[in-house]
């Protein structure tokens, strides 16, 4: 009974999820911030041990999840999850393609047009007191864009009001084997 949010930073995973998760009686949880109570800010893991490592950390933690977190609950993945390569962790592409088929999980982006979605995640992530330079968080948008939309889960625009996006996510849930 799991819920699974997918996107770029500034998708709005967080708050939709925390907002949909409410509305079902469910947990919810951030892989980020979890990651960050576990081992501290993600910036400095990645500086210090890079990112192959973040991501194999980030893979077990969501591994730990399906173990020791009561059911039900809603997970915004991290928003590189779903682009790791899989030699990170050795159930990285078993993970992968689990999240990617199951009925409850949802790519979340600002827009499926790219430059729709590319100029309004820049303006959400400039917000943010991690970001990074406009020109890298575009240049991440437009590297994975590709890979969130064609992922085999449904798709939702986050850029109309929370509300709308958090009833078309229980719309979708309702009949989907959590």
């Amino acid at each position: 009974m799991i819920v699974h949010l997918i996107g770029p930073g500034g998708a709005g995973k967080t708050t939709v999820g925390a907002l949909l998760a409410r509305r079902l009686g469910f947990d919810f949880v951030d892989l980020d911030a979890v990651f960050s109570h576990r081992f501290g800010d993600i910036s400095d893991c990645i500086r210090d041990h890079g990112y192959a490592a973040y991501a194999g950390q980030n893979v077990e933690i969501y591994r730990s999840l399906l173990t020791g977190q009561p059911a039900p609950f809603v997970v915004a993945l991290s928003s590189g999850f779903m682009t790791y390569p899989t030699d990170v962790h050795p159930a990285c592409g078993f993970v992968h393609a689990a999240i990617a088929q199951h009925p409850a999980t949802f790519v979340l982006v600002p827009s499926l047009d790219l430059e729709r979605c590319v100029a309004e995640t820049v303006r959400r992530q400039l917000r943010r007191p991690f970001a990074r330079s406009a020109e890298r968080e575009e240049a991440v948008i437009r590297e994975r864009f590709a890979r969130y939309v064609e992922l085999p889960a449904r798709q939702i625009e986050t850029d109309r009001p929370i509300d709308v996006v958090v009833d078309e996510l229980v719309a979708a849930t309702a009949g989907a084997e959590l």
